[in-house]
């Protein structure tokens, strides 16, 4: 393929001239992108949804799906940036206990208030639409307090950013001058909305339609072209992801965790963005989200078939125990959202008293359905383990 899609522009940062890119907006022209490419890969991650979408009537809580489905995707596009926090440290975290790499859990929580935030405002009539002044918002929680932070929160960068080398001469990308950012932006937003079917009323000329999944794929790599943000770029690009799945209605709730199949093909994944900007090459990025979509939701699936599964026959045997109580059965049906906790926590959670909280504890714990964590007597913790490992799998 051998489509134009920008044009490179003069710029300096650090006193070097560099040959920054800047995207011609969406959707691609010279030649158009042939739908006819796509058919079959959409049908498939389509059909994935769908099944991903059934399957989750399963479980009696959609909370619990959203919870672990949520924390899944923010550990895994904070992963892919270079943390190393794992699932428990988010979930040792929750609970209060000690972790030991605070920052990187810490970077994780903030992408889940940003995330939360989009969502918020996206089911909110009042809220904030898709656009730029939402993702400055959710870029000014994600960069809160960690590495970065001195990198303007929440605003588009006032200066000429650039991507690997040592320096920008030696850069693998160098993305949009700051002063085209803010524009780039503005056309970005135009196009979102003129593919998301009841807003079509508000454009003179409305565009044709795409599949949302080929419109979220290019509206993904477009943003990570133009790399409005001097920190952060990334996560927001993928938060986007999940942001544009609701809004266009792939998904009707965010139950699957798209990054983890970027992270496992992560040089696959930039190479082919890279290959977007200096070939035209969108076709072959958009198959492979496309790929990334159909394997992220028939893993949830099977995630969600497990999770149901387990719950159930932990379920089953407890309410067949002589052990058998209400606070027990209410803590069972809590784990899946607390899956490490205290006795503690427990007695507020049930807002019961710390007798009764310990009584249900040991409960489950006789059966076999939490294992204790720390060894000791005093200042014990517990853990929902078998959820865990569904979870880290």
């Amino acid at each position: 393929m051998n489509r134009i899609t920008g044009a490179y522009e003069k710029s300096t940062t650090l006193g070097e001239v560099v040959n920054a890119f800047v995207p011609f907006p969406l959707p691609p022209t010279s030649p158009e992108l042939d739908a006819a490419v796509f058919a079959e890969p959409v049908r498939r991650a389509q059909m994935a949804l769908a099944r991903l979408s059934g399957v989750s009537e399963l479980v009696p809580s959609m909370d619990w799906l959203l919870y672990s489905a949520i924390r899944k995707e923010a550990l895994l596009t904070s992963q892919i940036e270079g943390t190393q926090a794992t699932i428990t440290d988010l979930f040792d975290d929750e609970a209060g206990l000690e972790v030991s790499n605070t920052n990187d859990v810490e970077e994780v929580t903030n992408y889940i208030a940003a995330y939360k935030f989009v969502r918020d405002n996206l089911r909110d009539s009042k809220g904030l639409p898709i656009s730029t002044r939402l993702l400055c918002e959710a870029h000014k929680l994600l960069m809160n307090g960690v590495r970065g932070e001195g990198k303007q929160p929440g605003e588009l960068r006032r200066s000429q950013n650039w991507i690997g080398g040592t320096r920008p001469g030696n850069a693998v990308f160098v993305p949009p001058p700051a002063d085209k950012v803010q524009g780039l932006l503005g056309d970005l937003e135009k196009f979102i909305h003129s593919q998301i079917p009841f807003g079509q009323e508000t454009h003179s000329e409305p565009s044709p339609l795409l599949p949302a999944l080929v419109v979220t794929a290019m509206v993904h790599a477009q943003f990570e072209t133009i790399h409005p943000f001097l920190d952060g770029n990334g996560r927001i690009g993928r938060l986007l992801i999940a942001a544009l799945f609701e809004e266009l209605g792939v998904l009707p709730e965010p139950l699957m965790y798209v990054s983890g199949f970027l992270k496992q093909h992560q040089s696959e994944y930039y190479r082919l963005l890279s290959g977007v900007r200096k070939e035209g090459d969108w076709e072959s990025w958009i198959q492979f989200f496309l790929e990334a979509v159909e394997v992220a939701a028939t893993d949830a699936e099977k995630s969600i078939v497990q999770i149901a599964n387990l719950v159930a026959a932990h379920r089953a045997k407890l309410l067949n125990s002589v052990q058998a109580n209400t606070m027990a059965v209410r803590l069972l049906d809590l784990l899946p959202m607390m899956p490490r906790f205290t006795v503690e926590r427990v007695s507020q959670s049930l807002q019961t008293s710390y007798p009764t909280a310990n009584a249900a504890v040991k409960t489950l714990e006789a059966l076999g359905l939490i294992s204790e964590t720390t060894g000791q007597k005093k200042n014990r913790s517990f853990s929902y383990a078998g959820y865990i490992e569904i979870l880290s799998r």
